[in-house]
């Protein structure tokens, strides 16, 4: 039997999606979030985490897919991820969660190659689970270029 990898699986606009179980912190229902001025349009705000100040990313806004209204069914997954060096948490809200799975290490596929039309780097692979679809995402690419605009949003917040 192949080597398993447990995911939490998530849903974002009809698509399934999954993250390493070990990088969940904990699973939150939507709350206020504290916008911050100028911030780019996947980065939500702050949440305050046991009194820590987390950024929040909008999985949908990161993944160029449109705007959706919150449901009861969304959620705030705190992840810890490593970014250049470092273990920072984040926020990831999306639409919904399912459950936590294991998808064999072998059957992941890599993302389809397009060529210069499509940034794949934040998919880690692609698997499949009960015929669908499940798209897992590399949250160290996923996280690399919000790190620096979340790190000057905390420390203004924090100095005010």
């Amino acid at each position: 039997m192949a080597d398993q990898t447990h995911y939490v699986t998530l849903g974002v606009a009809g698509g399934l999606f999954a993250v390493p179980v070990e990088s969940v912190q904990q699973i939150l229902e939507i709350q206020p979030i504290a916008a911050m001025p100028n911030a780019p349009a996947d980065f939500i705000g702050l949440i305050d985490v046991r009194g820590q100040n987390v950024p929040v990313i909008d999985l949908r806004a990161k993944l160029a897919l449109p705007a959706a209204a919150d449901t009861q069914n969304t959620r705030i997954i705190v992840l810890d991820v490593s970014v250049e060096n470092a273990t920072r948490r984040f926020g990831l809200k999306t639409d919904q969660v399912f459950e936590v799975t294991g998808l064999d290490e072998g059957a992941l596929e890599p993302p389809p190659d397009l060529g210069a039309r499509w940034r794949a780097d934040c998919v880690a692979g692609v698997g499949r689970r009960a015929g669908a679809f499940v798209t897992v995402l590399d949250l160290d690419q996923l996280f690399l270029a919000d790190a620096l605009s979340s790190d000057s949003a905390v420390e203004t917040l924090q100095t005010n």
